[in-house]
Protein backbone atom coordinates (compact mmCIF):
# COMPACT_ATOMS: atom_id res chain seq x y z
CA UNK A 1 0.00 0.00 0.00
CA UNK A 2 1.71 3.42 -0.64
CA UNK A 3 2.18 6.11 1.65
CA UNK A 4 -0.49 8.08 0.28
CA UNK A 5 -3.44 5.02 0.00
CA UNK A 6 -2.52 5.47 3.89
CA UNK A 7 -3.55 8.48 4.71
CA UNK A 8 -6.66 8.34 2.03
CA UNK A 9 -8.17 5.47 4.38
CA UNK A 10 -7.02 7.50 7.71
CA UNK A 11 -9.28 10.18 5.94
CA UNK A 12 -11.88 7.98 5.43
CA UNK A 13 -12.17 6.20 8.56
CA UNK A 14 -11.70 9.24 10.77
CA UNK A 15 -12.95 12.41 8.26
CA UNK A 16 -9.05 14.02 9.55
CA UNK A 17 -6.54 14.72 7.34
CA UNK A 18 -3.07 15.37 8.37
CA UNK A 19 -3.09 18.57 8.90
CA UNK A 20 -6.49 18.29 11.52
CA UNK A 21 -3.87 15.05 13.10
CA UNK A 22 -1.15 17.93 13.69
CA UNK A 23 -3.59 20.10 15.00
CA UNK A 24 -4.66 18.17 17.80
CA UNK A 25 -1.10 16.72 18.54
CA UNK A 26 -0.05 20.36 18.97
CA UNK A 27 -2.92 20.67 21.53
CA UNK A 28 -1.56 18.06 23.78
CA UNK A 29 2.05 18.84 23.64
CA UNK A 30 3.46 16.40 20.93
CA UNK A 31 3.99 19.03 18.86
CA UNK A 32 5.63 22.68 19.66
CA UNK A 33 6.34 25.41 17.85
CA UNK A 34 5.69 22.86 14.07
CA UNK A 35 8.55 20.27 15.75
CA UNK A 36 7.61 17.26 17.18
CA UNK A 37 8.30 17.78 20.37
CA UNK A 38 12.13 15.77 21.20
CA UNK A 39 10.39 14.65 24.72
CA UNK A 40 7.71 12.87 23.54
CA UNK A 41 8.63 8.97 22.25
CA UNK A 42 6.87 7.93 19.01
CA UNK A 43 5.33 4.91 20.79
CA UNK A 44 3.30 8.12 22.91
CA UNK A 45 2.04 9.21 19.70
CA UNK A 46 0.68 6.01 18.26
CA UNK A 47 -0.79 5.04 21.13
CA UNK A 48 -2.82 7.95 21.39
CA UNK A 49 -3.75 7.56 17.63
CA UNK A 50 -4.86 3.83 18.02
CA UNK A 51 -6.42 4.49 21.31
CA UNK A 52 -8.55 7.75 20.51
CA UNK A 53 -9.12 7.22 16.55
CA UNK A 54 -8.99 3.60 16.53
CA UNK A 55 -6.23 3.12 14.13
CA UNK A 56 -3.90 0.47 13.25
CA UNK A 57 -0.27 0.18 13.77
CA UNK A 58 0.52 1.04 10.14
CA UNK A 59 -1.78 3.84 10.35
CA UNK A 60 -1.07 5.68 13.24
CA UNK A 61 3.01 5.38 12.02
CA UNK A 62 2.03 6.94 8.47
CA UNK A 63 0.39 9.88 10.38
CA UNK A 64 3.71 9.87 12.79
CA UNK A 65 5.51 10.03 9.47
CA UNK A 66 4.00 13.57 8.71
CA UNK A 67 4.25 15.07 12.02
CA UNK A 68 8.13 14.34 11.14
CA UNK A 69 7.65 15.97 7.72
CA UNK A 70 7.08 13.26 5.54
CA UNK A 71 4.80 13.91 2.52
CA UNK A 72 5.09 10.93 -0.01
Amino acid sequence: MSFQAYLDNIKAKTGKSPEDFKKLAEAKNFILDGVLNPAVKATAITNWLKEEFELGHGHAMAIYATFKGKTE
